[in-house]
């Protein structure tokens, strides 16, 4: 069975240096280190890109409905779940 299609990166021979002094001490393979790098660099960036696509909802949402939470509802609201407290958001007004 043939494993995954293999995919070239090129590297400065400074990166490359660095890595390999890396991996070496983690007694690791550089190709473990790079597909480790890139394995959280891809979940990193696609948490934020939800996070942004979540703010252009919200975003249209607010602009169609008019409704939101004045920032001291919010500001007490977080400061309860920061102190432990299992609350509800505030309620949203026009």
């Amino acid at each position: 069975m043939a494993g995954p299609p293999t995919t070239s990166l090129k590297l400065d021979q400074a990166m490359k240096d660095r890595l390999l002094k890396l991996a070496a001490a983690r007694r690791r393979s550089s190709h473990w280190l790079m597909r480790e790098a890139i394995a959280q660099y891809v979940e990193r960036e696609e948490q934020r890109e939800q996070f942004r696509q979540d703010a252009l909802s919200a975003w249209a949402d607010y602009q169609a409905s008019g409704l939101h939470v004045t920032q001291t509802a919010a500001d007490a609201w977080l400061a309860r779940l920061e102190a432990g407290e299992d609350v509800p958001p505030p309620p949203a007004h026009d």
